[in-house]
């Protein structure tokens, strides 16, 4: 005997529960190129600013250890440039430094071989050499310039274009790996089924429910 299975998720607009009248509830939006294959209700975030975050290192360097990046290595509120990551407190095969932001302002202190889990997101290892004070480790922050700007990503707590805050939750399924794609989506006025919305991997419980607070109070969408 055949055994067939069906995705419940794969079904346009299976998660909702009522919309307005008309089709005042819905929109057509544009994925963005690099979103990947998206299921009906996964909740998305609006691109409003920035672009493609990258981000580089240098080491102290002399055989004194290597700055490992997180992966993310950055999180909301990031800001482009040189982050100065300098040993305040050596000691061997410890230490503690500070964190300075691409203006000079200190906006942190860590412990060596720990992670940082600041805007920038990293830990720097001891080497066979220890660390001497004023050592410096570098990470660079690039963000591209605003070229998708008012198109929609999956929702990230963690992004800095905008596509942090939930703003929709898409209707039609859609495989937006390499092109842009136009799809209906829910952006206002609706009630849904909050546990068969799908999510970005990683999401915590708290974040997907200060997400869904969001969309109620900004959106009235309204989960269930």
């Amino acid at each position: 005997m055949v055994t067939l299975t069906e995705d419940l998720k794969s079904g346009a607009g299976h998660y909702l529960v009522s919309e307005a009248s008309g089709y005042r509830s819905r929109e057509v939006g544009t994925i963005v190129s690099g979103a990947g294959v998206l299921k009906p209700g996964t909740v998305l975030g609006k691109i409003t600013d920035g672009g493609a975050v990258t981000v580089t290192k240098t080491d102290v360097g002399g055989g004194k250890g290597a700055l490992t990046l997180a992966d993310p290595a950055y999180g909301a509120g990031v800001k482009e440039g040189v982050y100065k990551v300098i040993l305040i407190e050596p000691a061997a095969n410890a230490g503690a430094f500070e964190v300075e932001d691409p203006d000079g302002i200190v906006i942190g202190t860590g412990t060596v071989g720990v992670a940082f889990t600041g805007v920038v997101k990293f830990t720097l290892a001891d080497g066979g050499t220890d660390f001497a004070a004023g050592d410096i480790a570098l990470v660079t922050v690039a963000i591209a310039d605003p070229t998708n700007l008012g198109k929609y990503a999956v929702h990230d707590p963690a992004a800095v274009n905008g596509a942090q805050v939930p703003a929709a939750i898409l209707y039609q399924g859609c495989d937006a790996t390499s092109a842009d794609v136009k799809r209906t989506l829910t952006v206002r006025d609706t009630e849904v089924h909050a546990d068969v919305l799908t999510w970005k991997s990683g999401m915590t419980d708290d974040q997907k429910a200060a997400a869904l607070a969001v969309l109620s109070a900004s959106h009235g969408i309204v989960a269930r």
